[in-house]
Formats: structure tokens, C-alpha cells, sequence
């Protein structure tokens, strides 16, 4: 499944386009740029399941660097800072990934993904 099969490519590359300079991607904007705030549960687990390249059932640190380029390949990589502002973001347990099941999983797509607009 590609990302554009749940999200609209206009709506990507406005994202996108949004934090083009290092040390500006603010997770929040993103996630409401893109429409993943008007996204249902299922759909967001999906993009998870996208975002999870090594199927482990997690997010860590390594996959969250590479985030944009999920969303094209020629996105630049997070700088260490916005990784992990990010990571701190998604993580509730302290255990360094956000998790797909569970309570790190439930706040990170619930509440960080649904409600990133607040």
C-alpha cells in the first residue's frame, strides 16, 4: 500500500513544502497539512503500518530520522533535534519507539495524529 492511497498527494507535497529548512518540521502541522487529522482510526494505523519499515510493530528512532521520506523519496531526513522532539512526542513509556499497539500506540495515533490540530 502506498501513502498516497490514503493520503492526497496535493496535500503531501503542501507538507511537505512546509518544512523544507532544517529545524522546521513541527510534527503537529504536519499531521494536520497532510489530513491525517480528518483520517479514521484505520486509516491512521495504516499509515503506521507504512511508516514502520521494518514491520517490527514499532517506530524507533531510526525510522522516525527518515519520516518525510516516506512521504517522497526526495525529502530531506530530520535533524536529530526534530527526531527527537518527536520521538518525545510519541513515546509515553520511555522505551525509545512508539509502539502500534498499546498505550504508546494509542496516545501517539489518537491523540497526536486525530488531534494534532489543537
Amino acid at each position: 500500500m502506498a501513502i498516497t492511497d490514503i493520503l492526497s498527494a496535493k496535500d503531501i507535497e503542501s507538507a511537505l513544502s512546509s518544512c523544507q529548512a532544517e529545524d522546521s518540521f513541527n510534527y503537529k502541522s504536519f499531521f494536520s497539512t497532510v489530513g491525517l487529522s480528518s483520517k479514521t482510526p484505520d486509516q491512521i494505523k495504516k499509515v503506521f503500518g507504512i511508516l514502520d519499515q521494518d514491520k517490527s510493530g514499532f517506530i524507533e528512532e531510526e525510522e522516525l530520522q527518515l519520516f518525510l521520506k516516506n512521504f517522497s523519496s526526495s525529502a530531506r531526513v530530520l535533524t536529530s533535534a526534530e527526531t527527537k522532539a518527536f520521538l518525545a512526542a510519541g513515546d509515553t513509556d520511555g522505551d525509545g519507539k512508539i509502539g502500534v499497539e498499546g498505550k504508546a500506540a494509542g496516545n501517539f495515533i489518537q491523540v497526536r495524529l486525530q488531534n494534532a490540530c489543537v
